[in-house]
């Protein structure tokens, strides 16, 4: 995983001079490189022991090992200086906002995938695709998603129930069985009806996959397989974008490695696909 990722990804539960190391990395990542751990201990005001533990703690040797993975981290993403907006009242501003939001995009969608390893994105294609029946919650916003890929689920003949109300769907429960799927969408994934919802499906044998930021979050931190959605920007409403567009681009994503997983999945769509038509054609 990129160390950025990584730092960002583990921040919440750090201790408060670690929140302030990784505050400092992430905000001056292609500054690191001119910071040996005594200076970068100074610019903080902490120990360098502090500076050594936490690159440990992060899974480095020490910090010149975590030090230059994020200079690689930088130099494979270019300058590796956080997303620059232009004035609104600068020559071309209106096409320079364009090109900014769109590598914006570009770097947010390509962190999603890196957080998102091989294995568990596999984990997650082989609980859908084997699962009697798929159960897909979210509210809000996050509802919206939610109901967009039940929809592609069941033009793939995967039986899903898909609810935006958390009475509905625990009423819902009562039909779940063991090696059932449940999907829940939850940006931040703190909403305490989220964990009680994910515990009692578990409890009946079935099993959570959770769609949330990545970062540590209780709804993550219980459940049996999750989608990590990168996104960060100085300003939140930036911010919020990003996390819709890295969130569609990796359901489009599961989507197809479903399609590419079992041939009969696009044999069903192709049908379905063909009876809409009919339907719209008469």
């Amino acid at each position: 995983m990129p160390p950025l990722v990584k730092i960002r990804s583990e921040r919440e539960q750090m201790s408060a001079i670690e929140r302030r190391i990784a505050d400092f990395i992430l905000d001056n990542a292609h500054l690191l490189r001119d910071y040996s751990s005594q200076q970068l201990a100074n610019a903080l005001d902490i120990s360098q022991s502090s500076v050594v533990k936490f690159s440990q703690k992060l899974g480095f040797k020490g910090y010149p090992d975590l030090k230059y993975s994020v200079g690689a981290a930088v130099a494979a993403a270019g300058n590796g200086e956080s997303t620059r907006w232009p004035p609104e009242d600068q020559p071309g501003g209106y096409l320079l906002v364009a090109e900014t939001l769109r590598r914006a995009k570009a770097a947010a969608e390509e962190e999603t995938m890196a957080a998102n390893s091989q294995v568990e994105l596999e984990t997650v294609i082989a609980l859908v695709d084997n699962a009697p029946k798929v159960f897909i919650y979210g509210l809000g916003d996050d509802g919206l998603y939610a109901r967009e890929f039940a929809m592609r689920l069941s033009l793939l003949g995967i039986l899903t129930v898909q609810q935006a109300d958390p009475i509905l769907m625990i009423a819902n429960l009562s039909a779940a069985r063991p090696g059932d799927v449940l999907l829940v969408f939850s940006e931040f994934g703190k909403l305490p009806q989220l964990w009680q919802l994910s515990r009692q499906f578990q409890e009946v044998g079935g099993k959570v996959v959770s769609i949330t930021r990545h970062t540590a979050n209780p709804l993550r931190a219980h459940a049996d397989a999750s989608l990590a959605i990168c996104a960060h920007d100085p300003q939140p409403p930036v911010a919020q974008l990003l996390y819709r567009s890295s969130l569609q681009y990796l359901l489009d994503f599961v989507f197809v490695l479903l399609c590419q997983a079992n041939p009969d999945r696009q044999r069903q769509l192709a049908m379905n696909q063909e009876r809409i038509q009919h339907l719209i054609d008469n």
